[in-house]
């Protein structure tokens, strides 16, 4: 390193004098006096010494940039352009034998030659290692920043994993662009051709916000032919925005997302969570646990963790605390059905804030038991929230499903009544007490990720219900983040909508996990299910989403519900489970009513 410095200081200052020479010889036809060769070694002394003062002042020969870069070779340009100042101030007024001209073109050689001293420089470099053995041939898919990211760190790099020979890019304006030497040879639609006529084995996609389907559509075809996929990251996977070799991996399903993430801004969320009372219901679940994960690293006063599940309780203090022994306070054994024993835990604690994640989820479950989802996700849902309000706590989210948008099951039922049990409260007390909607999340229990990652294990077939049946998705990170950025930014009585970009088809899913698995399995399509809608829908036809402070996420308004028409102990007069049993059990369908809106539900309140 210090040599390389050395040279290329020395090759600055050599600059100085080769540029200095071919200006006085030539402009003297190479006959110049004695005054006028004094006038010359001065004005390149002085121009020597104040380039390698402000090199080092200015970081240039202490590796502020890679030597040979856009950035690098700017700062040189303006300590040239600052020495030539300098230099000319100090010849003008000490040497009345001066050409005046000297002062402009004896830099601009200068500088022209330090650079040439560059770029040969970089070419022997990037030729020496683009030279290295046992890369793999690759076409990138993207001629644009991505693109020569990776062409950039592919040249730069000792050994590099892959050799570019060509690009593709859809942009017909980059029809003739040569980047790094690499021309592009056509149109993404071509890639397969291009790859055979170039030998290459891999593709790499470097298009950082690639849609759902254009991911789909190129692993399909690289699929077939044989072909690696290889994408860049995500930008929010980048560090500074920037791509790294190591970061360039094998397309995987969480690619399909297709969106961006929600980033969450802990400045708005620190100050209702921070040295608070906060109560999470159904802590041992996958969001539940990972909203307590997030909560705890906001340092609340005291996190209270609520699970009806010992065993999911003792997981959540190991990977909270790493211990396990349930002797604390904070995790409270407790069923959210059971209003007195959820009371007792209300008087005691007295929680300012509550993210209420306690619920049945699993839609045919649902089916065959409706009322255990009324108890649960109704009467449990307004438990909690009557206690809340009863307790003083300040901040309720309640935690809902896309299937609450024009429900045609238990679950998209009892979920909007709980939405709608939110909005009454909030309206009734005028504080922030809101609901918070998504899609299907990967890798929580009981997801359809877990289900095809099981089928694989036991050698198929992959079950799926429909060859078009598709779904929004996000990870559990990610709905955490929207749940606690709802409780900064949410207004009383608000359900807010994430917005989840395109709807992946279920079947691009379990391809994709069984290409991974590298096995031969078989997808076998089983029909949908009762209640089981072939699209979902983040917002029904009869709401009407409308901005929020964050740009990715939208809230909408549901009606209130009175919780008095809900509780009319309709259980004990049978309605409710007839009234469930017949909307959403087999006979729906005879009935006309397995699209419908929430009407029959709506006549309970």
């Amino acid at each position: 390193m210090v040599v390389r410095r050395s040279a290329v200081v020395g090759w600055d200052a050599l600059s100085w004098v080769l540029a200095a020479l071919a200006y006085f010889l030539l402009r003297f036809d190479l006959v110049v006096s004695e005054r006028v060769w004094q006038g010359v070694l001065a004005y390149t002394a002085v121009a020597i010494v104040l380039q390698v003062v402000a090199g080092f002042v200015f970081h240039l020969y202490l590796g502020r940039s890679r030597l040979g870069s856009f950035d690098e070779v700017t700062l040189l340009g303006g300590i040239v352009a600052g020495v030539s100042v300098l230099a000319g101030a100090v010849l003008v007024l000490t040497q009345p034998v001066w050409s005046r001209g000297a002062a402009i073109v004896v830099p601009t050689l200068a500088f022209l030659v330090m650079a040439a001293g560059r770029w040969v420089f970089r070419t022997a470099v990037g030729e020496k290692q683009h030279q290295s053995d046992g890369a793999v041939p690759a076409i990138v898919y993207g001629a644009g920043d991505a693109g020569h990211q990776v062409a950039r760190l592919l040249a730069m790099a000792e050994t590099p994993p892959y050799k570019i020979v060509g690009f593709v890019d859809d942009d017909p304006g980059k029809r003739y662009l040569r980047v790094r030497g690499q021309r592009v040879r056509g149109r993404g639609a071509d890639v397969v051709e291009i790859a055979r006529e170039t030998d290459a084995q891999v593709v790499i996609l470097a298009v950082t916000q690639a849609s759902p389907q254009l991911l789909q559509d190129l692993s399909d075809r690289c699929s077939v032919a044989g072909l690696s996929l290889i994408v860049v990251p995500p930008v929010r996977e980048m560090i500074s925005g920037q791509v790294q070799l190591e970061q360039l991996r094998e397309f995987n399903v969480a690619d399909l997302l297709g969106r961006r993430v929600v980033e969450t801004d802990l400045s708005a969320i620190a100050h209702y969570v921070t040295d608070r009372v906060v109560l999470v219901t159904g802590a041992g679940g996958s969001i539940g646990s990972e909203l307590a994960v997030q909560v705890h690293a906001l340092g609340p006063a005291k996190l209270l963790l609520l699970d009806r599940d010992e065993s999911a309780l003792h997981a959540v203090q190991l990977r909270l605390y790493g211990s396990g022994l349930l002797d604390t306070d904070d995790l409270v054994l407790c069923d959210i059905r059971d209003a007195d024993a959820l009371r007792r835990v209300f008087e005691r604690h007295h929680p300012d804030v509550v993210f209420h994640a306690a619920a049945l989820k699993h839609l045919p479950m649902l089916e065959r038991h409706p009322e255990e989802g009324w108890k649960t996700n109704v009467l449990g849902s307004f438990n909690v929230l009557r206690l809340a309000r009863e307790s003083g706590v300040e901040h309720f989210v309640n935690i809902s499903t896309d299937k609450a948008a024009d429900p045609t099951s238990v679950l998209g039922h009892t979920k909007r009544l709980a939405e709608r049990l939110t909005a009454w409260y909030a309206r009734e007390s005028g504080l922030p007490y809101l609901s918070v909607r998504f899609g299907n999340v990967l890798g929580s229990r009981g997801s359809v990720l877990d289900t095809f990652r099981a089928q694989i294990e036991r050698g198929g077939p992959v079950t799926v219900t429909h060859p078009d049946v598709t779904r929004y998705f996000m990870t559990i990170p990610e709905a955490c983040e929207l749940v606690l950025q709802a409780g900064a930014i949410g207004e009383p009585g608000d359900v807010l909508v994430l917005d989840m970009g395109e709807p992946v088809r279920i079947v691009d899913v379990a391809r994709r996990l069984i290409d991974e698995s590298g096995k031969e399995l078989d997808v076998r399509f089983t029909g949908l299910r009762d209640g089981e809608k072939l699209h979902e829908v983040l917002v029904s036809g009869a709401e009407q989403g409308s901005p929020s402070a964050h740009p990715l996420i939208n809230h909408v308004s549901v009606p209130p519900l009175d919780p008095a028409a809900v509780v009319a102990d309709p259980l004990e007069r049978n309605e409710l489970r007839d009234l469930l049993r017949t909307y959403s059990g087999p006979h729906a369908r005879a009935r006309g009513l397995q699209g419908g809106s929430a009407a029959p539900v709506g006549s309970v309140a």
